[in-house]
């Protein structure tokens, strides 16, 4: 019987989140939840053809103290598992080439870093990236005792322009040619693997193009959320490798220590909270009307009493200030109502609550001013301003 994997290998579904989502799924079922424990660096080593990755690689392997090889995803493509793909017909699309990635990732050498080698290389790749950053931050939470590293990327992205990448992939193939043609009359060491692209002009300069209308667009948009800079890799290789342990750098000083970070952790993040926002704020409003009809009742005419009039008038600034003394108030849950009932229809409303001494009498005997002290809730309500409809001059 066919695998769950298997049977939807072939679709092209271009939606990341439920493409890693199937992917996800499938590690979870292979390996148990608690035993997706990812490499604590991962280095994205990335560029145009011809731009040197494969000549950087061995330097950055030593620049990080990473030990065991890098993963390249053109290798990954003639595993086993994707031949089998290639066989039964079917393209090896961004649903499995991700797969394959973390799948390969979960290998135990891998645990103290690991430099992969051409992904993502598509704006679905891309996204599924910014995806399992977030699986990986979430299994550090979720399984906080159980050494789970933080997840830290460092991107290499290595540039060239078109005439540089044919020239230096043509002088790639011609070099692997050469060595072939040694070590066939020698007949002593092995052969050079040489790609079709190496040896003809036209396919070379197609290649490039490939990369920049689909690899290049789809690693920009990933430095909105991990920053880096496309490193110049036409210079001399000394000056790139000195680049490449500056971008290390400069991308180090981004990020909290360890220790820093576990201690922020323990705070929920916005985006969090923002998922789960509106659900507890239809539970709290079903609770008040359930539970205290009367009170909630009480609050909504007043708001339709009292505020609406006065945010109406100011529709257009975006904005308003109402001024209270109502013991209605006094009560919390009160104030908790009106700002969940405005934030259901879509306004932000905050109070303070202020405390004013008013004179109440005078002492005949000290001439003391007496005063009392009452309570002034002063509300700020917040909204989208009407647009100025302005005529021309």
């Amino acid at each position: 019987m066919a695998s769950s994997k298997s049977k939807h290998i072939d679709l092209e579904i271009k939606d990341a989140s439920l493409i890693f989502a199937r992917v996800w799924s499938d590690l979870e079922e292979e390996f148990g939840r608690a035993k997706l424990c990812f490499p604590g660096e991962v280095i994205w080593l990335g560029g145009a053809p011809g731009a040197g990755k494969g000549t950087n690689t061995p330097f950055i392997l030593e620049a990080r103290g990473i030990t065991a090889a890098a993963v390249v995803v053109s290798d990954l493509l003639d595993s086993p598992r994707a031949q089998q793909i290639k066989t039964a017909g079917s393209l090896v699309g961004d649903e499995e080439v991700t797969y394959l990635l973390l799948h390969k990732l979960l290998d135990p050498i891998y645990e103290r870093g690991v430099v992969v080698d051409g992904f993502p290389r598509t704006h679905v790749q891309v996204e599924c990236l910014k995806l399992f950053y977030d699986k990986m931050t979430e299994l550090r939470e979720e399984f906080r005792n159980h050494n789970f590293p933080r997840p830290l990327f460092r991107t290499v992205l290595l540039f060239v322009d078109e005439e540089v990448s044919v020239e230096r992939q043509l002088h790639r193939g011609q070099v692997a040619q050469e060595h072939n043609r040694k070590a066939t009359e020698s007949g002593v060491g092995p052969l050079a693997e040489i790609r079709a692209t190496d040896l003809d002009p036209a396919s070379a300069r197609k290649r490039y193009q490939v990369f920049k209308e689909t690899t290049f667009e789809a690693l920009r948009s990933l430095r909105a959320i991990f920053h880096f800079r496309f490193i110049d890799a036409s210079q001399p290789l000394a000056k790139v490798q000195q680049e490449i342990e500056e971008e290390f750098s400069y991308q180090s000083s981004l990020e909290l220590s360890h220790n820093t970070f576990d201690r922020v952790r323990t705070i929920t993040p916005a985006s969090r909270l923002v998922l789960y926002a509106r659900q507890e704020l239809v539970k709290r409003l079903e609770i008040y009307n359930e539970d205290y009809p009367e009170l909630f009742q009480r609050v909504i005419d007043k708001v339709n009493s009292k505020f609406m009039p006065i945010v109406t008038r100011y529709a257009i600034t975006g904005m308003t200030l109402v001024n209270s003394e109502d013991a209605l108030f006094d009560d919390p849950l009160a104030l908790a109502m009106l700002i969940d009932i405005f934030s259901e229809r879509g306004y932000q409303a905050l109070v303070d609550v202020n405390h004013v001494e008013v004179p109440h009498r005078i002492d005949p005997h000290t001439h003391e001013i007496i005063c009392q002290q009452k309570r002034v809730y002063r509300f700020q309500v917040r909204f989208a301003a009407s647009a100025i409809r302005r005529g021309s001059d």
